[in-house]
C-alpha cells in the first residue's frame, strides 16, 4: 500500500480528495491536512509515500512545502489554477491536476503514483533475510520467500498462499494484512487474490494466467493499476 496524505486548505476539495483516495485499492490514507503546518507535523512523525497537494494555500503554498522538504515524498499537485504547472513539473511532481477534477482523472494520477513507487521500491530478488517472512500454519511457523509465492487467495478470515513447487499453505491472516508486508512487486488484482508480477504468463481480457490450470479474475477496481504495468512493459503497436 502506499501511504498518502491529502492537503487543501478548502474543507470541500479535502473531503473530495480523501474520498478519492479513499476509492483507489493501492492508496492507504494516512492523514487529511488543511495547511502545509499541518502536513509537516504528519511528515515528521509518519511514514508518508505519496502528497496529493493544493498549491494555493495560505500562509505556506504547496511548493513552498515541497521545496522545503530534504527528502519529498511522491507529490501531485492539485491547483485551480494552470499557471504553476511549469514550476510543478520542476519539482519532479508525478502529476497536476487542475481543478474541478473527477475520479478518473485522479485515477490517472494515482496511476502515475504507483508507477514512480515501484520504481523507487523495485529491487532485484535476492537471499537476504528480507525477502522472506514467517507465515503460522498448522502450529508450525514456516520461512517462505517472497520469490516463492506464486499468488495470494483471500477466503474470509483466512488466506492461502501458493508457492512454487510446494503445497499451499493455509493461514489465518486477512489477505489486507498480507497485502501491507509484500514487497513491490506484488499487486492485487482482485478483492480475493494478490499476485507475484514475476509469475504472470498471460494476461487476456479480464484474467491473468499464471500457469495452464491457474485463470484469475481481474477485479474492475484493480484493473486500472495492472493495466498501467503492462503499458509500461508492452512492446509494439
Amino acid at each position: 500500500m502506499i501511504r498518502t496524505i491529502a492537503i487543501d486548505d478548502e474543507p470541500l476539495a479535502l473531503q473530495q480528495l480523501t474520498s478519492y483516495i479513499e476509492k483507489v485499492p493501492f492508496l492507504k490514507l494516512v492523514a487529511e491536512c488543511r495547511s502545509a503546518m499541518e502536513a509537516m507535523e504528519v511528515l515528521n512523525n509518519e511514514e508518508v509515500d505519496a502528497i496529493f497537494c493544493d498549491i494555493n494555500m495560505p500562509d505556506i503554498n504547496g511548493m513552498e512545502l515541497i521545496k522545503s522538504l530534504p527528502a519529498p515524498p511522491i507529490v501531485v499537485f492539485t491547483t485551480a489554477s494552470a499557471d504553476h504547472a511549469l514550476e510543478g513539473y520542476k519539482l519532479d511532481a508525478a502529476d497536476y491536476l487542475l481543478k474541478p477534477f473527477g475520479l478518473m482523472d485522479f485515477k490517472r494520477a494515482a496511476n502515475k503514483v504507483q508507477k514512480r513507487y515501484y520504481l523507487a521500491n523495485s529491487k532485484p530478488a535476492g537471499n537476504s533475510e528480507d525477502d522472506t517472512v514467517f507465515l503460522k500454519t498448522e502450529n508450525r511457523m514456516v520461512k517462505v520467500a517472497f520469490n516463492d509465492i506464486r499468488y495470494i487467495e483471500g477466503m474470509s478470515e483466512y488466506i492461502k498462499v501458493y508457492l512454487e513447487g510446494q503445497k499451499p499453505i493455509v493461514v489465518l491472516l486477512a489477505l489486507k494484512r498480507m497485502e501491507d508486508r509484500m514487497p513491490s512487486y506484488f499487486m492485487r488484482i482482485h478483492r480475493s487474490y494478490i499476485i507475484n508480477l514475476k509469475k504472470i504468463q498471460e494476461v487476456n481480457k479480464n484474467r491473468v494466467i499464471m500457469d495452464q490450470d491457474t485463470y484469475l479474475p481481474i477485479g474492475e477496481n484493480y484493473k486500472n493499476a495492472l493495466t498501467e504495468y503492462i503499458s509500461d512493459r508492452f512492446l509494439g503497436k
